[in-house]
């Protein structure tokens, strides 16, 4: 091969990541481009060998012999291939050479356009590849640093490509500087003219799941499930958390020593608080340790609505259904059944059925109680 060209070839194989046979494919195209522009017709089928040691090119016109033509410029019937390859057979590809005779005029020509399209078919493959590997990120967590703010809109510089947050995307009360480092979700990715169209997330639940997974490795290796995520970005949280090995405590692994664990990602959330449960396949107890950091006395299903009535002491019915219905609110999207919460004496609910159905503690402090 061409010493030069052999460098070049090694030099985009290196920067965009694309084969030099990839590469050779494209300039034949491109040759070919060139000739159907300047030389060919309709009817010509062609074709181009490149010839990496020269830097010459030939020029075929490609036909296959057929019974009956349908496509003229691809086939042609039985005698006309006998004129141009004596002994021709039925599914005979034929290839005659048309490579002009006016070879440094042809150069010169081939060249101007062969270096337009190969800048864009490599354009295209860079935005293929680009497209593959975000695309192969999505529901994923990335490391980004703020670009541009536009408006509401925040940019985000990920490396091999721009992301954008939107508004609706964002953490309420969150505030961005250029410069500044974030972790984000990759919610979707979507093809486009000048690359791929990348939109992140701070508000998904799934960044919650992302975020326990890279500090608890109990999470990562599978000993600890996140069973469900319900969440109001920015205000709070609540995760059902389960153990797949006996002698481990899910809650504990999350939250961690002293607390460490949970506090970091409520850090990168923005102090956004978190609710850590332990999930239960017995909706009672499920909805009841849902409702932390308030005590249950007792819980009745209606199976047919999926909906449960939900009894607690009035002195906890305002820290059950939370500031403006928040901690109600979350539990019925974390249980998936629809919870309806009315106070009681003391003496309305035995003290066997408010054991059985006590919620684990919470990691995040109680409320003080709100008039509702």
């Amino acid at each position: 091969m061409n010493e030069q060209l052999q460098q070049a070839l090694e030099q985009i194989e290196e920067e965009k990541g694309i084969s030099k046979e990839e590469i050779l494919s494209m300039i034949e195209a491109s040759l070919a481009a060139a000739f159907r522009k300047d030389y060919g017709n309709r009817d010509q089928n062609i074709e181009v060998e490149f010839d990496p040691e020269n830097l010459a090119a030939k020029v075929f016109d490609v036909k296959t012999v057929v019974e009956v033509v349908e496509d003229s410029q691809k086939e042609v019937d039985l005698e006309t291939g006998e004129s141009l390859q004596k002994g021709a057979k039925i599914g005979d590809v034929i290839r005659t050479e048309v490579t002009p005779e006016d070879g440094a005029q042809y150069g010169r020509i081939a060249a101007q356009t062969a270096k337009q399209v190969i800048i864009q078919k490599l354009r295209e493959a860079e935005r293929n590849m680009q497209f593959s590997d975000f695309k192969a990120k999505e529901r994923t967590l990335v490391s980004g640093m703020v670009q541009r703010i536009e408006g509401d809109t925040v940019l985000v510089d990920l490396g091999k490509g721009t992301g954008v947050l939107f508004p609706s995307e964002q953490i309420r009360g969150e505030r961005y500087t250029l410069g500044q480092r974030l972790k984000v979700l990759v919610l979707h990715v979507e093809p486009g003219q000048r690359g791929p169209k990348i939109t992140l997330s701070r508000s998904h639940p799934d960044i919650v799941r992302k975020l326990f997974e890279l500090e608890v490795p109990e999470i990562f290796n599978g000993i600890v499930e996140i069973k469900a995520i319900a969440r109001e970005a920015g205000s709070r949280s609540k995760i059902a958390v389960y153990s797949t090995q006996d002698g481990v405590d899910p809650i504990g692994a999350c939250v961690g020593q002293k607390g460490t664990r949970v506090q970091t990602v409520m850090a990168e959330l923005g102090g956004e608080k978190i609710d850590i449960i332990e999930w239960n396949e017995d909706p009672v107890k499920l909805i009841a340790n849902s409702l932390s950091p308030a005590k249950i006395l007792n819980v009745q299903l209606d199976e047919e609505e999926k909906a449960a009535n939900v009894g607690v002491l009035e002195d906890q019915l305002s820290l059950a259904i939370g500031k403006a219905g928040q901690n109600v609110r979350l539990a019925a999207r974390l249980t998936g059944w629809k919870i309806d919460i009315n106070g009681e004496k003391i003496e309305a609910a035995p003290a066997a059925v408010a054991e059985e159905v006590t919620p684990e503690e919470s990691t995040t402090p109680a409320e003080e109680p709100i008039a509702e």
